[in-house]
């Protein structure tokens, strides 16, 4: 987990998880029937390597007249399609975006048949790799019910002003991705998308009943060799989803080929929710050391961007090293001098700062008073010589880094955090945590006095504690802070919307 990741960051490109070239695509029709009907309004999204780059739209004379039904639906009448091209002479531009791209609709069966249909027609040949975004949705939200683009639209407060109409409704499925981008890891995208499109194959030495018996639930599973050697631990909202996706045959990279060759057997302990599975995996990772799995490892010191101001008012930064239980001061949490001063340096260019004001660039102490290499270059506007005023200067330093903060602990004690399974209400986790530490998991009103806390309103917590929850694999105490537990705790209980969405529930304690 990086810095990039930090909880309240906003998503401005899609995940990697997705395939690198798609168009996000919606039609409008003369009906639901693709052999019969014609298409009238076309808008598509060209989306590379996560980035927006193109879109086109364009009206689309049926030659027929539109049923009344349609026009009330989409606010589409005859007369606004009286001077549009008709299919043959948009034929070649459109199938110039759909080329060697992944063509995506909200239920791509309905877009890919009209499609198939209108070109057939033409005389043209029409097959590309597809992603159902209705069958995207189901997977990675299987808690909700209505998958529908009026259903997301509701679940995630979108703003929609023309639904049913072709640019907007392919709009629609842009935001859900790039809000999905924010709630998941790419690796987890990664596997839906390769549920829905390619077809896998077990390794040499997995048994076919090794994948029969795994859930298609949260939870986190563990990959074993023949000698019993832990290879890797990994989680996933959909274990045998995510299991399968380690499968495909177009490795990125010779570890994975290294890796699904030693493969013999297959574990996994179930979570009620994705959030119990992040904690859990954090901390197997760590105190399992499996030979497949490089990230999550345990630090002995963490680095931040302290601020402070110098006598001319100007805000300077300084990379320091922080104490591992420290994390409430300073401008982000990095791993090593290394990462943090990288980060330092893409704000530093964002923004315009200066390198010496930011320990980037030895201070100049000569006479001249000689401005710094980067106002040279025109990325700096003098602040190190006094051509800018500290105001100025100052408010850019916080714009940067705002998303950094280190967040204060939000409760004047410890929380208790209730996930449940949405399609089990018996499956329940009560995790106890405090100032960004996990502290234990909790069966019972007596695990948490004893663990010195009270709830605040007891009755209530009473009433979803009366029954002990499944033991399941205990959580280890956290014995100092650790960095990739506050990511995931800071990304799921902060936000109302993401308590909500992931099922979570909150519980103030106080000290005994």
């Amino acid at each position: 987990m990086s810095q990039d990741n930090w909880f309240d960051k906003k998503t401005s490109a899609i995940s990697e998880g997705f395939p690198d070239r798609m168009v996000l695509f919606d039609c409008e029709t003369t009906g639901a029937n693709a052999t019969f009907g014609k298409i009238i309004e076309i808008g598509l999204l060209v989306i590379e390597n996560g980035v927006l780059i193109d879109q086109w739209r364009s009206f689309c004379n049926p030659e027929t007249t539109i049923p009344e039904k349609i026009q009330r639906l989409t606010g589409i009448n005859n007369s606004m399609l009286e001077n549009a091209p008709i299919f043959s002479q948009i034929a070649i531009t459109l199938k110039d975006y759909l080329r060697d791209r992944v063509l995506v609709a909200h239920n791509i069966r309905f877009d890919y048949g009209f499609l198939k249909n209108e070109f057939a027609r033409e005389g043209m040949k029409f097959h590309e790799q597809t992603l159902c975004s209705v069958k995207f949705s189901r997977l990675l939200y299987p808690q909700f019910k209505s998958h529908s683009l009026s259903a997301i639209i509701k679940r995630f407060k979108f703003e929609a002003k023309h639904r049913h109409r072709a640019m907007d409704d392919a709009f629609i499925i842009y935001k859900f991705f790039l809000k999905s981008s924010e709630l998941f890891e790419s690796g987890e995208i990664a596997a839906i998308c390769n549920t829905l499109q390619r077809t896998s194959s077990l390794p040499p030495l997995l048994a076919p009943k090794e994948v029969e018996k795994l859930p298609n639930g949260p939870g986190v599973y563990y990959f074993y060799s023949q000698l019993g050697e832990l290879l890797y631990v990994g989680k996933s909202v959909q274990i045998r989803n995510r299991v399968m996706s380690h499968f495909t045959q177009d490795y990125r990279n010779p570890k994975g080929m290294r890796l699904n060759a030693k493969i013999s057997s297959i574990d996994y302990t179930a979570t009620p929710s994705d959030f119990g599975a992040q904690l859990l995996e954090n901390q197997r990772i760590k105190t399992l050391n499996p030979l497949y799995n490089r990230r999550l490892r345990k630090i002995k010191s963490l680095f931040s961007i302290r601020k402070s101001e110098n006598h001319k008012g100007f805000t300077t930064l300084k990379i320091e090293r922080v104490e591992l239980n420290y994390a409430n001061s300073g401008s982000g949490l990095f791993r090593s001098p290394r990462q943090a001063k990288k980060k330092l340096e893409e704000l530093a260019d964002t923004h315009r700062l200066c390198h010496q004001l930011c320990g980037l660039e030895a201070p100049n102490n000569s006479p001249n008073n000689k401005k710094c290499f980067r106002s040279q270059l025109q990325k700096c506007f003098g602040a190190c010589v006094g051509d800018e005023c500290s105001k100025a200067y100052n408010q850019r330093v916080a714009l940067a880094l705002a998303n950094y903060d280190i967040k204060v602990w939000p409760w004047k004690s410890a929380i208790l955090v209730r996930e449940c399974d949405p399609s089990d209400q018996e499956h329940v986790a009560f995790h106890l945590i405090d100032k960004w530490c996990y502290l234990s998991k909790i069966t019972d009103l007596q695990d948490l006095l004893e663990a010195g806390f009270q709830p605040e309103n007891t009755e209530a917590l009473c009433a979803t504690l009366k029954e002990p929850a499944p033991s399941g694999e205990e959580y280890c105490r956290a014995e100092t802070f650790d960095l990739d537990t506050y990511f995931i705790l800071s990304r799921f209980i902060c936000d109302k919307n993401k308590l909500l969405i992931h099922n979570l529930k909150l519980f103030p304690l106080t000290p005994i």
